[in-house]
């Protein structure tokens, strides 16, 4: 099996010219993460299996299966993967697709993920007029329609917000008051919602609610129970804690879950 964090030594895809290059490739260790580095060429990291943590200078990306995140030409970025996960990379030349100039996490449909899957088994010196060259540009068409979804955590890197973030990564079912986390910050109450606000554009409250999201969304891609999960939040309730996911993403956990795994029996 392929080792994500040897693959920046083994393989650059810069190297090559051809418009799009997929891999597909196997994780056993989710105790390391890629160290920070890019890409002239945009990438799109696919969770086949499992989940995938993106994080960029202003923020942290989730990458749950049935999802993509894309990442611009040129931007840093560093990548940590689930135990026994499964990623797809693909790497898209610079104006290629009409693709956004920003970080976003991407929808991905069965036949999106089928023409990647197909890529990856291909070399990447495939001739542009060729079979593989003519897919390559139906993958690229499909990809920039591919609608957006919300599973982003804004926080800068330098920021004092971003040391709440590590905290409630490392311990999600923290409960301390935004007044506590501001005096552990050294911070006023009032400071530390202006600084979320203007950080973020989300009150302190609802940033929280989206970083318990993001774990919410790992934990459950890996088989979590909803009451696990929901208890490993520090919700007082699971029926507490479905009414937040539902309220942003549209369904409860289970079927949100099951909607996006489909496809994932089949790898």
């Amino acid at each position: 099996m392929s080792d994500l964090f040897a693959f920046p030594l083994t393989f650059d895809p810069d190297a090559w010219p051809a418009s799009a290059i997929a891999l597909r490739l196997d994780v056993r260790d989710n105790g390391r993460e890629q160290p920070f580095h890019c890409h002239r060429k945009g990438q799109l990291v696919l969770a086949l299996r499992g989940a995938v943590t993106c994080t960029v200078e202003d923020g942290i990306w989730l990458v749950p299966p049935q999802c993509g995140v894309w990442i611009p030409p040129g931007l840093p970025h560093s990548n940590r993967v689930s135990d026994n996960g499964r990623i797809g990379l693909l790497f898209v030349e610079p104006g290629a697709a009409a693709l956004p100039a920003h970080c976003c996490t991407l929808a991905i449909s069965p036949l999106l993920r089928e023409l990647i899957e197909y890529l990856a088994g291909q070399a990447p010196d495939y001739p542009a007029d060729g079979p593989t060259g003519r897919l390559a540009r139906v993958l690229l068409e499909q990809l920039a329609s591919m609608p957006a979804e919300r599973l982003y955590l804004p926080v800068a890197t330098s920021s004092r917000l971003r040391r709440i973030a590590d905290a409630l990564i490392a311990d999600p079912s923290d409960r301390r008051t935004m007044a506590q986390w501001a005096a552990w910050v050294a911070l006023s109450e009032r400071s530390l919602a202006r600084l979320a606000l203007a950080e973020t554009g989300m009150t302190f409250g609802r940033w929280r609610r989206q970083l318990h999201l993001i774990v919410a969304l790992q934990r459950l891609s890996v088989g979590t129970p909803v009451q696990i999960v929901s208890q490993d939040l520090g919700y007082e309730s699971v029926s507490a804690f479905i009414t937040m996911f539902r309220k942003a993403l549209g369904q409860a956990p289970t079927r949100y879950m099951a909607d996006r795994n489909l496809a994932e029996n089949r790898y």
